[in-house]
């Protein structure tokens, strides 16, 4: 079972939450302004990496509050979580490239 920490509750179970998909995506400043593809683009298009990537999460059977995980997709593993508003901690992303630790997920 995988174990998520809830930076508002602690360490809980994976049952007692619901990813709610990518994080830090910016919303249009004028969306009446965009076109039909870009408008789709934003709704529909998300990055989908092989290693860590920032999602936002939220605690459904607990607080209800949302935040944001960095979530590695290669193993499944939680390596951060944070609350929403507040910047993707440094973490080392574990590819086999990386020789310093390097921001994961979008700034």
């Amino acid at each position: 079972m995988l174990l998520i920490v809830c930076p508002y509750c602690g360490e809980r179970s994976e049952l007692e939450f619901t990813n709610a998909g990518e994080a830090h995506i910016r919303r249009p400043s004028d969306p009446s302004a965009l076109s039909d593809e870009a408008w789709a683009a934003f709704l529909f298009y998300r990055s989908n990496p092989k290693g860590t990537h920032a999602e936002r999460w939220r605690h459904t059977h607990g607080c209800g509050k949302f935040f944001n995980a960095l979530r590695d997709t290669r193993t499944d593993r939680i390596v951060a979580t944070y609350k929403i508003g507040q910047p993707a901690p440094m973490v080392e992303t574990g590819a086999p490239d990386a020789a310093t630790p390097r921001m994961a997920g979008r700034p």
